[in-house]
């Protein structure tokens, strides 16, 4: 198959990356951009260790085509920016969240991404939310905790 050269904003910079028709997102970022808090963990889209944002939306980067992305706009937990992150590096910290830290990455893209939408009056169901990604070390009660005090604490930052 033929490459191309496909244009994505990454983490705010806009970039031009040749890229082949099977390569995935993760791939992508890993090998070409040198991006490697984006995690590789199953290569089905099973875990969320691999989760970014694409145009704002949660998508798995290991089966996420990177040509699919031509055009758009891809967050990894390298470029989360603003009082979010701060909140969720809080509360992962204080909930004792991140044991091996391998699912954090992915949890605290999605983390982010729940927040803001919770910033914005959405009702969430963080059960639901963050059940596309893996924790194998918390058994996941760390993880809700971890969300439950970063709700707290956006809330007492007014976040």
């Amino acid at each position: 198959m033929t490459k191309r050269v496909i244009s994505v904003i990454v983490n705010g910079v806009e970039r031009e990356i040749l890229t082949a028709p099977e390569r995935t997102l993760l791939e992508t970022l890993r090998e070409d951009l040198q991006l490697t808090g984006t995690k590789f963990g199953c290569e089905h889209g099973e875990c969320g260790a691999c989760t970014v944002l694409v145009d704002d939306a949660p998508a798995l980067s290991c089966i996420t085509l990177a040509q699919l992305c031509d055009g758009k706009r891809v967050t990894t937990v390298e470029g989360l920016v603003g009082e979010h992150v701060e909140v969720v590096r809080e509360a992962f910290a204080a909930a004792g969240g991140s044991q091996c830290g391998y699912c954090t990455p992915g949890m605290a893209v999605m983390f982010h991404h729940i927040l803001a939408r919770a910033a914005n009056g959405e009702a969430i169901d963080p059960r639901r939310e963050l059940s596309g990604n893996i924790c194998r070390c918390t058994g996941f009660v760390k993880i809700l905790e971890a969300y439950e005090r970063s709700t707290e604490i956006a809330q007492r930052r007014g976040v």
